[in-house]
């Protein structure tokens, strides 16, 4: 999700949800050791519960990372050991680090011994063509004996060589039953599922056999659906809210933003453009708020374009639209 789930997507999110545990986008060590800190790891005290995710293999690194995440706020560290983009191979971290049990798991050790939040690890259920099941056991077990208790496990292989990232999230077959014997396997272990996740029939079905559910794109291209996740698994019915009221407090948030830190809303809308998915309108709503000729207009004038039928807008001087 690098890329996607930046700390203005995340606010969004949790103006949907307010139970749901949200994940940054993979932050490298190196931008933490070598980059601007505050600019990966800022985030609104409003998106707790949120775990920073993490990619590396130095376990100096992660553990100096995994303190800078600590410091900042963040309720957990996680360990990417999913993600199968070639860029990530070129670091020697993401998927391929699925080969290399001992590492994640001194890797993982270096972090918790550093940080008092829990440390938490994400992976695929095999590598390329290896589907034994004794492999993800394997690993799982192995990184669980230096003290990770929480799997997030994203039930395809990763194929790291001839598939983008986009085919790895697609042609490798949903194998849910992998997930599920691992639960069995390591009972006292905490097992979330992510892929392919996109309806709520899904997400009650595998909940009878695992401890959790990681929705990733869909959430993103359906937002809305997340409007409903507290009433059903967290047993909170206190909050309704409407569409229009979101887009109403994201409006809030960008006018804070570009005041406090000069942020344009036209960075921050694009996260919100499948708000209105499936209703009458919704493609033009979309179209207004990523129209790149109205980024001179303040964020609340271009929510009232949004909200205007075609056929009351009236004309706006010629310089507005420049």
């Amino acid at each position: 999700m690098m890329d996607w789930t930046d700390k203005h997507c995340r606010y969004f999110h949790r103006l949907l949800s307010q139970h749901t545990l949200l994940y940054t986008e993979m932050v490298t060590t190196g931008a933490l050791v070598h980059g601007d800190v505050a600019r990966h790891l800022r985030f609104e005290a409003e998106e707790h519960p949120v775990a920073l995710q993490l990619g590396g293999s130095e376990p100096a690194d992660l553990a100096h990372s995994a303190r800078l995440g600590e410091q900042w706020g963040y309720d957990e560290i996680n360990l990417n050991c999913g993600c199968p983009s070639e860029r990530v191979q070129r670091g020697a971290f993401g998927a391929c680090l699925m080969n290399e049990a001992a590492l994640v798991a001194d890797c993982v050790k270096a972090m918790a011994d550093v940080v008092s939040v829990p440390v938490t690890v994400k992976h695929r259920i095999g590598i390329d063509k290896i589907e034994s099941y004794d492999f993800v056991r394997d690993f799982v077990g192995t990184v669980a004996d230096a003290g990770c208790q929480v799997f997030v496990v994203h039930a395809r292989n990763a194929w790291l060589k001839g598939l983008s990232p986009k085919e790895n999230r697609e042609i490798p077959p949903l194998r849910y039953e992998v997930v599920a014997q691992l639960k069995r396997d390591f009972p006292g272990l905490t097992i979330a599922v992510n892929g392919g996740i996109k309806t709520d029939d899904i997400v009650q079905q595998q909940l009878q056999q695992v401890d959790g559910v990681m929705v990733g794109r869909e959430a993103y291209h359906n937002p809305w659906w997340m409007a409903s996740w507290d009433a059903l698994y967290y047993q909170d019915e206190s909050r309704e809210r409407t569409r229009e009221q979101i887009e109403e407090q994201m409006v809030l948030y960008m006018e804070r933003e570009a005041r406090e830190h000069g942020t344009h809303w036209y960075s921050i809308a694009r996260h919100m453009l499948g708000l209105r998915n499936g209703l009458a309108g919704a493609r033009r709503w979309r179209q207004v708020w990523s129209d790149h000729r109205l980024k001179t207009l303040p964020a609340h004038e271009v929510m009232k374009l949004a909200r205007t039928k075609p056929n009351e807008i009236q004309p706006e001087p010629a310089e507005q639209m420049l």
